[in-house]
């Protein structure tokens, strides 16, 4: 299994385990399921009541979304100006980072092109996006986008490309 990690934060951010499809050569998308979590059913061979059987979630029980959960992720929030800000930051933070780790001027001109056009493409749908980021809760690192698909009901999250690093575990 890889798991991968900011390349900024070093915080672990998603793995191959989740059906990571790359979309325009600059992010991944990966599709994600709701989960509950917290329901620790212990059976002392009582009978539950009817009552109990018909609750939708258990006490102590709450539904999340396995990437979010799995790897700690933390909701945060943006206005427009203040995520382009971050992202511009951000961008040039990944582009010395792949610098650092010797990319070639092609490398980078295709992880500039790429990035810039998805950037147009997370704008255009601002609203439909909730932000997440890494377990350190570092400001500098990846904002993971979280969105759903035409379904409604199916979340995905989008992570960039270039701002991964990988760990074989």
């Amino acid at each position: 299994m890889i798991i991968y990690k900011d390349i900024i934060t070093g915080d672990e951010i998603i793995s191959d385990s989740y059906n990571l499809k790359e979309i325009d050569g600059a992010v991944y998308e990966a599709d994600c399921k709701k989960i509950t979590i917290g329901n620790d059913n212990i059976d002392i061979g009582a009978n539950p009541s009817a009552e109990e059987a018909d609750e939708a979630l258990e006490e102590g029980a709450q539904q999340v979304i396995d990437v979010v959960h799995s790897f700690r992720l933390n909701e945060t929030s943006f206005d427009k100006k203040n995520y382009l800000s971050h992202l511009k930051t951000y961008m040039k933070k990944v582009k010395e980072a792949m610098k650092e780790k010797g990319a070639s001027d092609d490398e980078i001109k295709d992880f500039e092109k790429g990035a810039s056009g998805y950037a147009k493409k997370i704008v255009a749908n601002f609203k439909d996006y909730e932000f997440l980021i890494g377990e350190s809760m570092d400001p500098d690192g990846m904002v993971v986008l979280l969105n759903y698909r035409e379904d409604g009901v199916t979340p995905f999250v989008t992570v960039w490309k270039h701002g991964l690093t990988e760990m074989k575990v």
